[in-house]
């Protein structure tokens, strides 16, 4: 491993403070007052959210093959609605077409599903308020995603890509041609069902939806479509109107419904494994590699001046989105930056430089989003791998405007009351914190349902627990 230290081996905050100045990490921490910032309300004109805390969408791949909850989706999201955030930033990513499903498990937002997934969010509802005696400051929405690159929708071990344009890094790295680009009349069947799904998350009870552009999916592809022929690639305008044009239609078919925006403000070159098990990227001989979103020309650097994601965010606000959630990069190709942890996941590459380094990377791009876009509402994301000092780097950051709510998605598998610990003001539970051991990743990435299984008793006692450590034994002997 490379000579970096792990967060476990801190006990107090000024400990970890003199490390990262140390080596050269911009993160900020504060030493107490965390349930002040949190427990602050947010109000626009329309509604109230009733503190700062969100919990980010997640893939459990553990709904029916229908694409309806299953009893596993249910227990999951009621423990997001009983978390204490006031913010369900997306609930789940569901698909709005069986060709767009990550997995064959993923949820689908459908006719024959909605109204499934309409009690379940109408339950989610009653737990909270009964929990915390209201719920008219709970805000609850649905991510909406086609998987574009990354479908799966039939085996979890076939993968049916449907791509925006051909990159010759992920088209090597992923096995996919031109053969799989998708054309304009595809494009615009895609928006047609994003529309539809949008419709029916309004009928199942949802306050907002949050259309993906995000971590390498569909949407988010098409951003940097810069050699894409015809109406959807090559300028700006174009690389844009997939969004344009759908968002105009939601809002012309269900005007009160909201809509956000899940966005990764910069890209990187694809990653992979090098011969001594550490990411690298990938080999690619020409200057510049235009296909990173956000980033420098080299494809290597955010962009100091994120000139086109400033005016991505502009197009979002003309199309009256109010609220953004704001990531980096892709757990597929670049998983070190996207989702920094201590232990790399199975079909990953050990962490090259200190996972703190990528998550004051990501604060931080955020907080310069938020200082170029004051006007909107940012969730800030990566927040996970900070583990104990979570509430710390939480609680600067709204101290300091670095963004309006603070998100978690990794952590809410394993410790969904972390949120509530903290606004009354009780210490940690350090047996249910996160430790970026990967398995939620791992598990799926083997067909197998994600959940916490070192730290939830719920999911070491299934059998496929057992079928996860052997799995991983035998790819460790291998």
């Amino acid at each position: 491993m490379k000579n970096y230290r792990k967060l476990t081996e801190f006990k107090q905050v000024e400990e970890l403070k003199k490390y990262i100045l140390e080596q050269n990490i911009s993160l900020g921490l504060a030493k107490e007052n965390f349930a002040t910032a949190a427990k602050k309300e947010y109000k626009n004109n329309n509604y109230t959210i009733g503190n700062r805390f969100a919990v980010l969408p997640m893939e459990g791949w553990d709904c029916e093959k229908d694409g309806s909850p299953s009893a596993l989706t249910k227990r999951r999201w009621l423990r997001f609605a009983t978390s204490g955030a006031k913010l369900i930033y997306g609930t789940e990513a569901a698909a709005v077409m069986h060709t767009g499903r990550s997995n064959p498990n993923q949820l689908w937002i459908a006719p024959h599903t909605v109204g499934k997934i309409k009690e379940l969010v109408t339950e989610m509802r009653q737990v909270h308020l009964e929990k915390f005696g209201r719920n008219d400051d709970l805000r609850i929405g649905l991510q909406l995603t086609h998987s574009g690159r990354y479908s799966h929708p039939n085996k979890s071990a076939v993968r049916e890509p449907v791509t925006a344009y051909s990159n010759p890094l992920l088209d090597k790295k992923f096995h996919c041609s031109k053969d799989n680009v998708a054309s304009d009349q595809d494009i615009q069947e895609i928006s047609k069902a994003f529309v539809e799904a949008a419709i029916l998350a309004k009928e199942a009870g949802f306050d907002f939806i949050d259309f993906k552009h995000a971590h390498g999916y569909f949407a988010h592809e098409l951003l940097s479509a810069i050699d894409r022929p015809g109406i959807y690639g090559g300028s700006f305008e174009n690389r844009t109107r997939f969004f344009r044009e759908t968002a105009a239609a939601i809002k012309a078919a269900v005007p009160d419904l909201e809509i956000s925006a899940r966005l990764s403000i910069f890209d990187i070159i694809p990653y992979e494994k090098g011969s001594d098990n550490y990411g690298k990227p990938m080999d690619w001989d020409l200057e510049e590699y235009p296909y990173a979103f956000g980033s420098d020309k080299s494809g290597r650097n955010m962009d100091e001046n994120l000139t086109e994601v400033v005016k991505f965010v502009k197009v979002l606000q003309d199309a009256g989105v109010k609220l953004i959630c704001a990531t980096i990069g892709s757990p597929y190709y670049n998983v070190h930056m996207q989702r920094p942890a201590y232990y790399p996941v199975c079909d990953g590459y050990l962490p090259m430089e200190d996972p703190l380094y990528n998550v004051s990377r990501h604060i931080n791009a955020v907080a310069k989003l938020k200082q170029l876009c004051p006007e909107i509402a940012i969730v800030g994301s990566g927040y996970t791998a900070l583990q104990e000092f979570f509430p710390h780097a939480a609680t600067y950051a709204l101290e300091n405007n670095l963004a309006d709510f603070i998100g978690l998605g990794r952590m809410m598998i394993s410790y969904p009351e972390i949120f509530s610990d903290i606004l009354e003001g009780k210490e940690l539970n350090r047996r249910l914190i996160c430790r970026t051991f990967g398995d939620c990743t791992n598990a799926p990435r083997n067909g197998l349902v994600s959940g916490c299984y070192p730290l939830d008793h719920f999911y070491k006692e299934m059998p496929e627990c057992a079928c996860l450590k052997a799995i991983k034994e035998k790819n460790k002997k291998a």
